[in-house]
């Protein structure tokens, strides 16, 4: 379901130039990176896959902490590390992205945080753009902190 902005809040644009072998920088010049594919791993470039990831962990680690303060709990230092995956699909495109985030918060057991991922899932936009089209896995982890390894 395609939901229309009510109001924009923040408007970027960024240029690409020479597919996954150019380079990529928005009109403000605060981005300006060299691409290769993954595979070729030439120093001082980047990917399309690893710019998605690093746009949503960061989204999402802001709807974790917009969520949490809903709650009176402060996720400030949660940790949230986002799995891109570039792959091949049985479908008429051919190719696919899946995406894994997990995501820990000091002094939290995975049991308890993983209804606050559901609920930042629900608000986050990265999640939003995704839904019904790119696979999405939500893991909860335990703070080392919170784990009694005594038997």
């Amino acid at each position: 379901m395609t939901v229309p902005l009510t109001r924009s809040l923040y408007r970027t644009t960024a240029h690409a130039a020479g597919g996954r072998t150019g380079s990529v920088r928005t009109d403000d010049g605060r981005l300006d990176v060299r691409l290769a594919p993954p595979r070729k791993k030439v120093p001082g470039t980047t990917n399309p896959e690893q710019l998605f990831a690093a746009g949503f962990a960061a989204c999402f680690t802001s709807a974790l902490a917009e969520v949490a303060a809903e709650f009176g709990a402060d996720a400030s230092a949660a940790h949230v590390a986002c799995e891109v995956q570039l792959g091949t699909t049985d479908t008429p495109a051919g190719y696919g992205l899946a995406v894994a985030l997990t995501v820990s918060l000091p002094g939290w057991r995975a049991a308890d945080l993983q209804p606050l991922l559901h609920r930042a899932d629900a608000v986050c936009p990265y999640s939003q753009a995704v839904r019904g089209n790119v696979p999405l896995t939500l893991l909860a982890v335990d703070d080392p902190a919170t784990t009694d390894d005594r038997a």
